[in-house]
């Protein structure tokens, strides 16, 4: 809409996507602000509550009763803020509208049918979870080779494509969209723990999109340029908007969870900024409390199997600590600490190539 004001009405101002990232920024926030309260209110009335993991740490029993699915209320809103902000016949822009569009019907099913059968194990089995994963990602990779996006691999602190991947981009591409969306979503286990180091990973990744598909900015940083990409940056500063708003409910103790509808969508689209980005490899440092806790829940999976015995209390490694003692305030401030300092990291590595 406000792109339309420039092109048919010639407001100047519009024309820019830092403007209209702003915008989609507030009118995403002020949004969530506002029907977050109305959405929990709902949720209590239908007791659409988060069934607690039987094996969780005993302080998680004072979570039971607390309404989840709230992804479905700041994904909404950054679908709206989208609408409203970007170019609607952005390519790049159309492929995150679907991405986000498809893993928030994934996580709806995963939750929905945890909310009506009460139990925390009764959600989709992970291979159809998996199964769906694939299937959307693909559909979303095939909206990149239909934009002929470059299929080259970067590699943090080199001026140049690595290789080119040809057709095993699509292998590649997918599996770092999988693996994205279900680290984001095996860190959603404490109050606010996965909701901060999103928004620092989508500011990372929605100024690198915007620097890539700048001509100059990116010619002197000596990143690739490709065009119409930086118009991905309005929707990440939408989702940032919804996601800081919905930390007012979420942080601890907790009024709402986002449950798989926000999670899944979260590291979903976060996977897809980064291959937009040309920052697949890069997304280890910008994710990586996702990637943290997704590795600690291989290794503790993988050394039960082969050798019977432990790598931590508990995984993912976020219970690990709550086992040791940690009060969850200071697990879930530590974590953000560190997400903060990885991010800072990936941003150095755009300079000192």
């Amino acid at each position: 809409m406000f792109y339309w004001f420039y092109r048919h009405l010639d407001i100047n101002i519009f024309q820019y996507i830092s403007i209209r990232a702003g915008l989609g920024f507030f009118i995403a926030f002020l949004m969530t602000v506002y029907l977050m309260p109305k959405f929990i209110n709902w949720a209590k009335a239908k007791k659409a509550n988060q069934p607690i993991y039987e094996h969780a740490p005993e302080s998680h029993q004072a979570k039971v009763g607390t309404p989840t699915m709230g992804g479905v209320v700041f994904v909404m809103t950054t679908l709206i803020a989208t609408v409203l902000t970007a170019k609607l016949n952005n390519i790049y822009v159309i492929g995150a509208l679907t991405t986000i569009f498809l893993f928030c019907l994934i996580g709806i099913k995963d939750d929905l049918a945890k909310i009506t059968t009460n139990k925390n194990d009764e959600g989709l089995t992970p291979r159809m979870k998996i199964v769906l994963q694939v299937f959307a990602s693909i559909i979303v990779i095939s909206i990149l080779y239909y934009a002929s996006h470059p299929t080259t691999l970067y590699i943090p602190f080199q001026k140049h494509a690595l290789f080119d991947m040809g057709f095993y981009s699509i292998i590649f591409w997918t599996l770092v969209m999988i693996a994205s969306t279900n680290a984001v979503n095996l860190t959603d286990g404490l109050d606010g723990l996965a909701t901060v180091p999103s928004v620092i990973a989508f500011f990372t990744l929605s100024l690198i999109v915007y620097i890539t598909g700048h001509a100059i900015i990116s010619e002197y940083l000596l990143l690739p340029n490709i065009k119409l990409v930086g118009e991905l940056a309005i929707v990440g500063a939408s989702f940032m908007g919804a996601l800081i708003a919905f930390l007012w409910y979420n942080s601890h103790p907790a009024q709402v969870f986002m449950g798989d509808s926000g999670s899944l969508t979260i590291g979903g689209f976060m996977g897809y900024m980064a291959i937009v980005a040309k920052s697949e490899i890069l997304l280890v440092a910008i994710g990586f409390i996702f990637v943290l806790e997704a590795v600690s829940v291989i290794l503790q999976v993988g050394s039960f199997k082969y050798r019977k015995k432990r790598v931590f209390l508990m995984a993912p490694i976020h219970h690990h600590f709550e086992k040791k003692g940690w009060m969850e305030n200071k697990i879930i401030v530590r974590f953000w600490i560190i997400a903060f300092m990885t991010n800072l990291v990936a941003l150095a590595s755009l300079k000192i190539r």
